[in-house]
């Protein structure tokens, strides 16, 4: 490995042969933003480090983004516009706790489950806007748009049901202890406005827990590039990429950090799309209701025609913002637990942390009026490099995002794993939740990560305990 990958470890990495060490990370993961918390409420809370004025403004906006929207007209004016088409009626209905969705179970339709829609072409997405001529850009799906609701209001017709079903993938670590995977599969049924078009793209999107998205909107873009520079310039697979996508809000396109393929630059833009797509409220960045010109229900209901006042209004839907972006990521458990520090010696040894880097120190976001200074110039440590990888065929969807192909997923930020299932109650991991814990996670990297994942398969059960137990404690 060249000296310039090896800047990416900094401190955090250590020689394969050196007793463990107090870890340099400690606990405070989002420096002094962070907040000691265990269980179900562990996402939950402000940074520690925000005045009585924004601490007031965090919780008026926690008020909106967990109460449910209702079908106008409605006695509660400031919550009604739900639909007409939805897959939640509340950003809370996804991010459970402001934590981590799952696959459904049982049959059971998904809520933090979507699937993306498109078709091969050049065009602008519902949530994109006008892109740069660089960008490759996706068409919607022309019967369904660019995502799949499978609710909707009364007199209005759902888009359909979700089916999932799965496949497993059996094989053995080196010591000869099996593991199985569940390979899903997605298919629709019961489509209420007729049948997709036969070349849909088709991409499942978990939602995300959401600590610390504030801190990462304000790492310098200059830093994201230099992953990719020091990969770039580097021996061997990892080679990352940046995404570039449209930015309503700045009405330019910026660097893609947010979503599983980096598909979203901010989290003002990404909120506003959500609203608009996931729970059909409009806003002025987004003024028009997701109906398709093949939903004639759709574009008739009392909310579906255009030109409608915005459902939710700016101050409303600015503060929704400010409680994301000021959501705390939790501080480590037992750092200097001694597997663990085990764990963080084979974490660098299998060359983790290159496209899960560890640390970086912020600076302003692009959105001051949505975030708080005390987010800025704080040294915290999320582990990720917001970069495109490509991941492998197994874990392929085959529709591009922005820049990203049907390959590329971002790297995920690891801060907060070990505590979804406090919050959550599950486990689930990976862009569609496939994985049952952190292990199958590993188990089902591919393309740039493929040697990582083999000397994974290589350790011993003690060296893979030690593995998941530095990751959970991250």
């Amino acid at each position: 490995m060249q000296k310039r990958t090896l800047a990416l470890l900094a401190v955090y990495c250590v020689s394969a042969h050196a007793a463990p060490i107090a870890d340099p990370l400690g606990e405070k993961t989002g420096g002094d933003a962070t907040v000691y918390a265990t269980g179900r409420n562990a996402f939950s809370f402000p940074a520690a480090n925000l005045t009585d004025a924004e601490r007031t403004r965090f919780f008026i906006g926690n008020s909106f983004f967990k109460r449910n929207w209702v079908q106008a007209p409605a006695s509660t004016q400031l919550r009604d516009g739900l639909g007409p088409h939805f897959i939640a009626r509340s950003c809370g209905g996804c991010h459970v706790q402001d934590g981590r969705g799952a696959p459904p179970v049982n049959n059971e339709q998904p809520v933090g489950l979507l699937l993306r829609l498109s078709v091969p072409g050049a065009g602008a997405g519902a949530h994109g806007g006008e892109h740069d001529g660089n960008i490759a850009k996706t068409v919607p799906e022309p019967t369904y748009g660019d995502q799949f609701n499978n609710a909707a209001v009364q007199n209005v017709k759902p888009e359909g049901k979700v089916d999932i079903v799965h496949a497993e993938l059996r094989g053995s670590f080196a010591d000869g202890t099996g593991y199985a995977l569940q390979q899903p599969r997605y298919s629709f049924r019961d489509l209420g406005y007729g049948p997709m078009a036969q070349d849909v793209l088709v991409s499942p999107r978990i939602a995300p827990q959401l600590i610390g998205v504030g801190l990462i909107e304000a790492i310098p873009e200059a830093e994201i590039l230099r992953n990719a520079s020091q990969q770039a310039a580097a021996s061997g697979p990892i080679k990352g990429a940046a995404n570039r996508v449209w930015d309503a809000p700045a009405g330019k396109t910026m660097l893609g950090r947010f979503g599983w393929k980096a598909n979203m630059a901010t989290i003002a833009h990404q909120t506003a799309a959500a609203f608009q797509g996931d729970i059909g409220i409009t806003s002025s960045l987004f003024p028009a209701e997701a109906c398709t010109a093949a939903q004639p229900d759709c574009l008739s209901s009392p909310r579906g025609a255009q030109g409608k006042a915005p459902e939710i209004d700016d101050k409303t839907y600015g503060d929704v913002v400010f409680y994301q972006a000021t959501l705390a990521p939790p501080a480590r458990r037992a750092p200097n637990d001694a597997q663990v520090l085990r764990g963080r010696k084979l974490f660098a040894q299998a060359q983790c942390a290159i496209c899960h880097r560890p640390s970086y120190v912020t600076a302003a976001g692009p959105n001051p009026q949505f975030s708080s200074p005390a987010l800025n110039g704080q040294r915290i440590w999320p582990y990720t490099d917001l970069l495109l990888h490509d991941m492998g065929a197994a874990l392929a969807d085959g529709r591009p995002d922005g820049l990203a192909n049907g390959r590329q997923w971002k790297t995920p930020p690891l801060w907060g794993v070990g505590l979804i299932h406090d919050v959550n109650g599950h486990n689930r991991l990976l862009h569609d939740g496939r994985a049952r814990g952190v292990l199958e996670a590993v188990l089902w990297h591919g393309g740039e990560a493929e040697a990582s994942r083999d000397r994974v398969l290589k350790m011993n059960p003690a060296e893979r305990d030690a593995l998941v137990k530095f990751v959970e404690s991250l």
